[in-house]
């Protein structure tokens, strides 16, 4: 049970270009929602992907919300 309550420590250099919801939300260590709110509000655009519309979000964004890049357009 004590290994299942450990959290995963989140590599930066390891992430994927396209992170999903939970993904972005377990390193910004807010909820899903709070994610999904910033999406509709335009502080984190996401990218709608396959025919339900899920949500990935650019490796560069959360980079950039974390003061670790420059933003680039």
């Amino acid at each position: 049970m004590a290994d299942e309550a450990k959290k995963k420590k989140v590599k930066l250099d390891d992430l994927p270009d396209l992170l999903t919801v939970r993904e972005v939300a377990d390193i910004l260590r807010v909820s899903p929602l709070t994610i999904k709110r910033w999406g509709k509000r335009g502080k984190l655009p996401a990218i709608r992907i396959n025919s339900r519309g899920d949500r990935r979000y650019k490796k560069e964004a959360i980079l950039w919300l974390l003061g670790m890049q420059e933003k680039t357009e």
